[in-house]
């Protein structure tokens, strides 16, 4: 009789363990379920879609009581928002082997695992990362992906299971895992992008008058990624034509102004032959509107926001600061404070962000211009330009009359998220836009190695 009943209570333990929760006990979760602050993300907070479209997704209720064991689903794209988050780690506590990666769901922090020890058609869940309930372990190969830095379309390949992949299940409508084959079941793509891979490199920079940059190097894909304030990231790639370009908004450079410890610093962009702190020292507003033309064309992710560095400053410019035509103004850092010297706008295509114009492997990985609202200039990095002077703003397109096409040294990784590296292309992920300061000692953002700390990270907010 007591066996009998032991067992009952046994069955009944596994029963529950594999049902959803109603509640989740939060301490337990906190403690199994740990974000690891110091890793390097490829991907931050980004979709997972499917060959037909969907998206990946978790419901946190759909496991145990700290969170394991949930599956993962799918469903359309937008309908459970918050919980289609997901990050691409290719180093941090859990995962530490080159050419491998984590999936960690955004929401719970849990990584996609496969263990061939529970039943079929239940193998495909999440779990704390490094293979303990508990959130104490440390490294398995249950959770590592191949993973080349491509945002697909691409196959999810457990290491402890060879030749076998994840595939959608059109009957469950979640993830198992199959025999690895090119049916379109088995394949997704991280964020936006359908086309992804290493970044380009070996084109020209934006030096003064200089040729587009082609890019066809062979490096790694875009900088690490890190979770901004936004808990999901989206892109909107419409075209916004009908936005007031700002040279066209305000007639004169003392419409308004910043005080700063330089002086006053127009918040408008000049339209009169004011004084400039580079070659000829007075401004040609005919030469700077041809130079920096307002692109009505191009698809903007963002459009007028805020940039902060990982210092917690905002990028900044001076339409003063460069040369005649508004060429090699430098990108300084100051408090936050909301001023049009301080907005900015993403494009992903355009005018000067063309695919076509590219080669090799450039072509491949999703980019992003960043312009200034203000002047319509790009940033842009010039290995040719002394230390702390080599990323500027410049004519978009890489030449100083504005007649440049597209250049890798103006196009950073991007596909679609609100926290990301400046790593130009043609820099083959080996120079980041950082904090610091130049030869003079004012606050800017100069190039350095790409850190793998957080400290190359820059979040885009309103």
């Amino acid at each position: 009789m007591v066996a009998v009943s032991l067992h009952a209570v046994l069955l009944a333990c596994a029963t529950l363990a594999s049902a959803q929760v109603t509640k989740l006990d939060d301490a337990a979760t906190a403690e199994a379920q740990k974000r690891d602050g110091t890793a390097t993300r490829a991907f931050t907070s980004v979709q997972i879609k499917t060959s037909d479209g969907q998206c990946l997704f978790v419901d946190k209720l759909s496991g145990d009581f700290r969170e394991n064991l949930t599956p993962i689903q799918v469903g359309a794209c937008g309908s459970n928002a918050a919980a289609e988050g997901w990050d691409v780690i290719t180093a941090g506590e859990h995962i530490a082997t080159p050419g491998q990666a984590l999936i960690v769901s955004s929401l719970t922090n849990a990584c996609f695992n496969f263990d061939d020890r529970r039943k079929a058609g239940n193998q495909v869940l999440l779990f704390s990362c490094g293979g303990r309930a508990d959130g104490s372990g440390d490294k398995t190969n249950s959770q590592a992906f191949a993973f080349t830095g491509s945002a697909g379309p691409l196959q999810l390949k457990p290491q402890n299971a060879a030749g076998k992949c994840f595939f959608v299940d059109a009957a469950t409508k979640k993830l198992d895992i199959q025999a690895c084959s090119n049916d379109a079941t088995q394949m997704f793509t991280f964020g936006a992008a359908a086309a992804g891979g290493n970044t380009g490199g070996g084109g020209n920079g934006n030096g003064n008058g200089n040729g587009n940059g082609k890019g066809n190097g062979d490096g790694n894909s875009a900088g690490a990624s890190s979770k901004s304030a936004s808990s999901t990231s989206s892109i909107s790639s419409t075209s916004t034509s009908a936005v007031v370009d700002p040279r066209a908004s305000v007639p004169a450079a003392n419409a308004g102004a910043v005080a700063t410890p330089n002086g006053n610093i127009p918040t408008a962009n000049p339209t009169t032959p004011v004084a400039v702190s580079g070659a000829r020292g007075k401004l040609d507003p005919t030469a700077a509107a041809v130079a920096n033309k307002r692109d009505g064309t191009a698809k903007r992710a963002f459009t007028g926001v805020s940039i902060k560095a990982p210092n917690g400053q905002c990028l900044f410019i001076d339409p003063t600061a460069g040369d005649f035509r508004q060429n090699l103004i430098p990108v300084s850092l100051v408090t936050c404070g909301g001023t049009p010297n301080e907005k900015w706008d993403v494009i992903t295509e355009g005018i000067h962000n063309k695919k076509a114009d590219l080669d090799g492997n450039s072509a491949k990985i999703p980019s992003a211009l960043v312009v200034s609202s203000l002047v319509n200039g790009c940033i842009s990095f010039d290995g040719r330009r002394p230390a702390g002077d080599n990323i500027t703003l410049f004519s978009c397109g890489g030449r100083g009359d504005g007649e440049g096409k597209t250049d890798t040294g103006q196009l950073f990784p991007f596909i679609g998220q609100t926290s990301f590296a400046l790593a130009p292309l043609n820099e083959n992920n080996k120079t980041c836009a950082i904090p610091g300061k130049d030869n003079k000692g004012n606050v800017r953002i100069v190039s350095g190695p790409c850190p793998t700390n957080g400290a190359q990270l820059f979040s885009i907010f309103q």
